[in-house]
């Protein structure tokens, strides 16, 4: 296999340098040209057909998200956004991941980042990881967004109310127990994410608890996003808040999202101790915390992102009492690292296309 040949666009020299050395000292990459803005980018990847773009989001004359459009319709190329942590640029971060860019990684302070060296390691990993991503596939994924920004109106009430007519024979899987519903993702979460919490119904039937893999700063921002998309509440967790039906809770970025039992009820608790599997918030953290619940029947769901996090948690959980597991198919995740690493336990119930995960979790609850 060749090396993966990376373009850098950046407005600033320094950035493209430092980028360009960070990516040259992997030897599997070749940093095969760079770019001062998104309309200089164009023409270099029109001319040097490169695997991987590195974007910078905030650029003159062409923005990263304008070129990142032009380049999904005419040159079909993974790319890795590069965002500061304001509020302009997270939001024009999830902009970006509907228009098809692979993930994104946070500078450290700002545009011109000094201490770039901090996310060396995630950026090389990304980089690897969208040059084996089927682009083909984020392209699909960013017209289909187009087209249907209003995910949630495939879902209504009376899909609900059809299912379970459909299903009125059927016995209802641990009925009269409370349930709860935990989701883990990543690489492609973000879009993964909007496609199921918009299809869920106002009156679900349980919380719902989520860790995506992301940096502080964003999480904030996702679950603001999602809210106004989606009929259920959708907020970031806040320690000691009680969990509720009908709201989905997203761990902030720097912390693990875990469970504690306040009397009758059971409240959020965040904690900042170590990583796991490479991440805070983690998946197994959530999983194993949840698993203490013995008065709840648990679902659980595993969608696109690298790695393996959240198996072992998935282990943990069917131990500890009732548990129904959907991973997203491989047809549909950007990444099919942790559903892989999911099916693999043989502890999955459904492999489910992202577009019927919630149906499946509303045929359990």
């Amino acid at each position: 296999m060749g090396k993966v040949k990376v373009l850098i666009v950046d407005d600033s020299a320094f950035m493209r340098k430092l980028i360009s050395e960070f990516l040259a000292e992997d030897s599997r990459v070749e940093v095969i040209g760079t770019a001062r803005n998104g309309r200089d980018a164009i023409d270099k990847i029109k001319a040097l057909k490169p695997d991987v773009v590195t974007l910078d989001v905030e650029m003159p004359i062409m923005d990263g998200l304008e070129a990142l459009n032009l380049i999904m319709t005419e040159y079909p190329t993974a790319v890795v956004m590069l965002s500061s942590t304001t509020k302009k640029g997270t939001e024009n971060t999830f902009a970006a991941m509907n228009s098809g860019a692979f993930d994104f990684v946070a500078k450290p302070s700002g545009a011109i980042s000094l201490d770039l060296h901090k996310i060396k390691k995630e950026l090389h990993e990304k980089v690897m990881a969208a040059s084996r991503a089927n682009v083909h596939k984020l392209e699909k994924n960013a017209m289909n967004f187009e087209r249907s920004p209003f995910v949630w109106e495939k879902y209504s009430k009376i899909d609900s109310i059809e299912s379970s007519k459909n299903e009125k024979n059927q016995k209802k899987w641990y009925h009269g127990y409370k349930k709860i519903i935990v989701i883990g993702t990543s690489t492609g979460g973000p879009r993964a994410l909007q496609t199921v919490l918009a299809g869920l119904p106002e009156e679900v039937d349980a919380p719902i608890l989520i860790v995506q893999h992301m940096p502080p700063g964003f999480t904030k921002s996702l679950a603001t996003r999602l809210d106004t998309l989606c009929k259920i509440k959708v907020k970031e967790a806040v320690e000691g808040e009680l969990i509720q039906k009908g709201v989905a809770y997203i761990a902030p970025g720097g912390f693990h999202l875990k469970v504690r039992k306040v009397g009758m009820s059971w409240a959020i608790l965040l904690d900042q101790s170590e990583l796991r599997n490479g991440h805070r918030p983690s998946v197994d953290v959530l999983f194993e915390s949840v698993s203490e619940m013995n008065d709840s029947a648990k679902i659980a769901v595993i969608m696109t992102g690298m790695g393996m996090d959240g198996a072992t948690g998935l282990m943990k959980l069917k131990q500890e009492g009732p548990l129904k597991a959907i991973a997203e198919s491989q047809e549909t995740s950007i990444v099919f690292g942790m559903p892989k690493a999911a099916i693999n336990t043989k502890l999955i119930d459904s492999i489910e296309d992202v577009e019927k995960i919630a149906k499946a979790i509303i045929s359990y609850c």
